[in-house]
């Protein structure tokens, strides 16, 4: 299975690539978006779709799976993180990729045990679970966090769906 992670933003947008399953995940890319604030919106909105998109047609996931942030008391940067949000679920539509959310503390628990796990606890777990020695953004940290979460995640999911769909017929 090949999993985008995706850590949803305007400003910086990280996505992360993984492949296999939980015991044995393989690092294939990870990146950070950075858009100009000095950019028109639409500009900005483009760039993060084609970016997107490019590297679902590249990669060929099975899934994407994004960060489901709650932004309550930020409403501007809520908004405008939700439009980066938007245009990402466009592009996984077009291509066919299903989207799954996670929200932090499920990634947290996920990696490191614990909801209320440090950012850093995150970043050493994806690194130790990855093989990755090199430093590199944190938004592209959290990408492959949630790519990772995903994986723990998806046979469970499956066993679910397949249980829904024999209940159904």
């Amino acid at each position: 299975m090949i999993v985008l992670g995706i850590d949803p933003g305007l400003a910086n947008l990280g996505l992360g690539l993984v492949e296999g399953d939980v015991r044995r995940a393989k690092h294939l890319h990870h990146v950070c978006l950075t858009t100009e604030s000095a950019w028109i919106m639409p500009r900005r909105l483009q760039y993060i779709h084609e970016e997107v998109s490019r590297l679902l047609a590249e990669y060929q996931p099975d899934a994407v799976a994004i960060e489901d942030q709650i932004l309550r008391k930020q409403a501007e940067v809520a908004f405008k993180v939700g439009q980066a949000f938007g245009v990402v679920q466009l592009a996984c539509a077009q291509a066919g990729v299903p989207v799954h959310s996670y929200g932090p503390m499920q990634v947290k628990r996920s990696l490191v045990g614990t909801g209320r796990a440090e950012k850093e606890q995150v970043i050493y777990m994806v690194k130790a679970t990855l093989g990755i020695r090199e430093l590199f953004n944190n938004h592209a940290a959290d990408a492959l966090a949630i790519a990772l979460t995903h994986l723990a995640h998806a046979p469970m999911q499956a066993r679910s769906s397949a249980a829904a769909a024999l209940l159904r017929s």
